[in-house]
């Protein structure tokens, strides 16, 4: 699974500069930095007040690791590439097939149950996805096979950018993405 790192993102300016000799950085699943940012009560707060007021807080505020892994799970259930797409890590791939397994991976991540469909997206002579290189291979000449991170599937990635992107649209849509949506997905690219 893709990490993010909780950073001045869920601090105000003003207080990051001031404490952050006195911060660690850790890294974090996104379910679990979605969880933490939607439990922000102001303007402002800090992930560290954040923590303080479910961990060490009283009683009723208190949260278990139980319950801090089945708000996660919901929040992953009902998410989207949008809620999931760090666009900072997005515009660090510098190249189309940087971006194009990026934006793959943060589908997955927010459809696991649900990805397997893109098997199904072929074309008239080739298959786009697979589960290994092998595959792939064996159904086209140069079809410069990548795994997709952080899933058990594959994509071919020497064709051009515009049958990229109709993957990425096709993609979308198998998911559950409006036309609209899967337009804008398209568009990362």
């Amino acid at each position: 699974m893709l990490l993010a790192s909780v950073d001045k993102a869920l601090y105000n300016e003003a207080n990051f500069s001031a404490r952050n000799k006195y911060m660690k950085t850790i890294e974090i699943d996104d379910e679990l930095y979605q969880y933490i940012a939607g439990q922000t009560q102001r303007i402002g707060e800090s992930a560290s007040e954040i923590l303080r007021r479910l961990l060490l807080g009283d009683a009723k505020a208190a949260v278990s690791v139980a319950e801090i892994e089945v708000a996660a799970a919901k929040v992953a259930a009902n998410s989207n590439i949008f809620d999931l797409l760090n666009r900072q890590d997005l515009q660090a791939e510098s190249s189309v097939v940087g971006r194009f397994l990026f934006i793959l991976s943060t589908l997955a991540r927010a459809h696991k149950k649900q990805f397997n469909k893109v098997l199904e997206i072929k074309g008239r002579n080739r298959l786009y996805f697979g589960r290994s290189a092998e595959e792939l291979s064996e159904a086209g000449s140069s079809t410069n096979p990548k795994p997709i991170p952080n899933t058990e599937f594959w994509v071919i990635t020497n064709s051009n950018t515009t049958r990229k992107k109709m993957m990425l649209t096709e993609t979308a849509v198998k998911l559950g993405y409006s036309d609209q949506d899967a337009e804008r997905i398209r568009d990362l690219l």
